[in-house]
């Protein structure tokens, strides 16, 4: 019978194959995903003015940035937990109400000490908000499109650096950093969507009613990922995450910082490249994620890391704008799109479903935790050792890549995986 559907699926077009269910959990991931990523990104755009207001070094400024990324790691474990245990929806709604709540109360911070309190609470509801949709959609979504609709989801982080960057060009000399940082209540109505639409995915719901039936219950999911049998998949995904993080943020977390320090170029002509960059890499994403249904996550996600390192001292080490927008642009393409659309569905479907969100959790934002990292010591090398922004980010963009490439040649293939509510680890 399962051979039989799965051949009927395949004479359909793959955007029908999905229930009407599956398409509403799907749009509710990709819309929290994309407004939390506006929320945090905003941030990378106007951490020099909060400098000159607060009166403080750029690298201590970029040290708020760390700490939000950090507490990431406590949301994710925690609403990784959650929602192995009560399920996806309850925790992203109260994620997505979360981090906006924070965002917005960030823009009245009368000192930077406020201001890195607010970050770090913004920091947890991100964290939380990341794992939990993505096992909503990976456990629903079918296995034919699962890579493309793993590319799409994970490309409206994109998205909303792609809205932020918009709004900043548009309007921050109007409303300055504060009125960016209020803007990012609005994401908090997408809870009435959730709320409504979004249902418990098939899969998880049969594998919580075994463990009840069993007496198998999974109480402590974050522990059994370094139980024997486990460990050696939770490392290597842990590694593979790490490396992520730390090229993406060598690439985009002082580039803002670099053009308006280093070369003194307009909002406008500092919004437009990463603007260009984040919409060419949510292109990027989905089309690697085309790529991944049929030549696997991997390679999906290696082939556009090789072109990182090339790319990067066209944008670095040129003064011609023009050189620069397109440099950025392609590097979008290929170290801030295509290495990262296959991130949802690979880390998903390395793990069992009664420790899924955790693990995906855990991985994910343990990743967060180096990629924290990059903006103050980037930042203290090119202050300290006045070398500029350009060189500390090149060096940490080759590492970061290099360490991608090796770690994913070393992981497991799961394209075609099918998710299942069979007890593994309980």
């Amino acid at each position: 019978m399962a051979a039989f559907a799965g051949e009927t699926a395949k004479t359909i077009p793959w955007w029908k194959e999905p229930s009407k269910d599956q398409w509403y959990a799907w749009w509710a991931a990709w819309l929290g995903w994309t407004l939390d990523a506006f929320d945090f990104t905003v941030f990378l755009l106007i951490m020099v003015p909060i400098a000159k207001e607060f009166d403080v070094p750029l690298a201590t400024v970029a040290f708020v940035l760390t700490i939000t990324l950090w507490m990431r790691l406590v949301g994710a474990v925690g609403a990784g937990w959650l929602a192995d245990r009560i399920g996806r929806k309850k925790p992203l709604m109260i994620s997505i109400a979360w981090y906006s709540l924070s965002n917005f109360i960030a823009g009245f911070s009368p000192t930077l000490w406020f201001l890195l309190l607010f970050r770090a609470l913004l920091g947890i509801g991100m964290g939380a908000e990341w794992p939990v949709g993505a096992a909503l959609v990976m456990e629903t979504w079918p296995v034919r499109s699962r890579g493309f609709m793993s590319g799409i989801l994970q490309a409206s982080g994109n998205l909303g650096f792609l809205l932020s960057s918009i709004v900043y060009g548009l309007f921050y000399d109007y409303i300055g950093w504060r009125g960016m940082l209020w803007i990012g209540i609005l994401p908090a109505f997408a809870i009435i969507y959730v709320r409504i639409y979004v249902k418990e995915p098939a899969v998880w719901v049969e594998n919580r009613r075994r463990q009840r039936a069993e007496h198998r219950e999974m109480r402590a999911p974050l522990f059994a990922l370094f139980k024997q049998g486990m460990l050696g998949n939770t490392l290597g995904a842990c590694w593979f995450m790490a490396a992520a993080f730390i090229t993406y943020y060598s690439i985009n977390s002082l580039f803002a910082a670099h053009l308006q320090t280093d070369l003194h170029l307009s909002t406008a002509m500092i919004a437009t490249p990463i603007a260009i960059a984040n919409l060419l890499a949510f292109l990027s994403s989905a089309t690697c994620g085309w790529f991944s249904d049929r030549i696997g996550r991997r390679w999906a996600m290696i082939i556009p890391a090789l072109f990182v390192i090339p790319l990067a001292p066209f944008y670095l080490f040129s003064d011609n704008i023009a050189v620069i927008a397109v440099a950025f642009a392609l590097q979008g393409v290929a170290g801030s799109g295509g290495m990262f659309g296959q991130v949802p569905s690979s880390l998903n479907e390395r793990f069992p479903t009664e420790v899924r969100a955790t693990a995906a959790a855990f991985c994910y934002h343990q990743g967060a935790i180096w990629g924290g990292f990059c903006a103050p010591v980037l930042a203290y090398f090119a202050t300290t050792w006045q070398l500029g922004l350009a060189i500390p980010m090149l060096v940490g963009t080759v590492f970061g890549a290099i360490n991608f490439i090796v770690a994913l040649l070393l992981a497991p293939e799961t394209k075609g995986k099918e998710l299942v509510p069979d007890l593994v680890v309980a």
